[in-house]
């Protein structure tokens, strides 16, 4: 009898019956160090592996839940966009991973807003789920940046974007695109609300996001050892005919050439962001 059996038995008679977890659920491999970690214990360490610090990937519900005050967070219904706009095809028709993603993950598209309390303070915030088609950017994602602004601006408070993404979405074509500049005027308006914009950068942020929205906040905070890059590292190390370093466009190599402003641990984000809302709003209410 193996290791793993003795285990499984030994749980068995601890958990109660028809609540037993099966072996592919009770654990997970780190992606990091390779460490299995028993998938309880992960959740508890808000998907961070206890043994090497490695950052696992998480969608709108586990951020909102642990960054909102409790019974605080309030999830805005996403905003209606056209869908299927060119009546794309490739191996699949656009519609169907679109139905095949929204069953994978539960939620309309790739970007999910919630308003709520952090430490007492309004804020509204916007996570991109890179498990909905690698968090890609199309004309809901562009609606939906939009709408948290459009409610940071209502609630006088403001307003925190998650970013995760592969890019653009070429579903769309040059309709995803357009929402590059969209969002930026978004961030204009915001600004000229007096309202603050922070951008939290997670693995991995790329491509057009990276372009736009993920680098135009008031400041720029990255969960460790996050991949950032706007081109692949393979495209550059052509172009350039050099040979990059190990950690280029890590957020370790950002923070230290300047282009973010801190990198911040998953377990103390919370009370981080906490305190950046409290200063940048303190000095914008000095500033009117």
């Amino acid at each position: 009898m193996t290791w793993l059996s003795n285990v499984r038995n030994a749980l068995s008679a601890i958990v109660p019956a028809g609540k037993q977890q099966t072996p592919e659920n009770l654990w997970h491999k780190c992606k990091g160090c390779g460490t299995m970690v028993f998938t309880k214990e992960l959740e508890e360490n808000l998907h961070v592996c206890p043994t090497c610090d490695h950052h696992d990937r998480i969608g709108p519900a586990e951020r909102f839940a642990y960054l909102f005050d409790e019974g605080t967070a309030h999830p805005l219904a996403p905003p209606k966009a056209p869908e299927d706009p060119l009546k794309f095809r490739d191996s699949k028709r656009y519609v169907d991973r679109l139905k095949a993603a929204r069953a994978h993950t539960g939620e309309q598209d790739a970007f999910i807003n919630a308003r709520g309390l952090i430490h007492g303070r309004k804020v509204v915030i916007g996570v991109q789920d890179f498990a909905f088609m690698g968090g890609s950017m199309g004309q809901a994602v562009g609606e939906a940046f939009i709408q948290g602004v459009e409610a940071a601006i209502a609630d006088h408070a403001p307003y925190v974007v998650f970013t995760a993404s592969g890019g653009a979405r070429m579903q769309e074509g040059i309709l995803s695109l357009m929402q590059m500049p969209r969002s930026t005027v978004a961030i204009q308006m915001l600004h000229d609300a007096g309202l603050p914009y922070i951008v939290v950068l997670t693995d991995p942020t790329s491509g057009g996001v990276m372009a736009a929205y993920a680098m135009l906040g008031d400041i720029h905070i990255a969960e460790p050892k996050a991949t950032l890059a706007f081109t692949g590292r393979r495209v550059i190390e052509n172009t350039i005919r050099e040979k990059l370093p190990d950690d280029f466009q890590t957020s370790e190599y950002y923070l230290e050439h300047g282009m973010i402003d801190m990198v911040v641990h998953r377990k103390d984000l919370r009370d981080r962001l906490a305190s950046v809302i409290g200063y940048l709003c303190a000095e914008r209410s000095a500033a009117a």
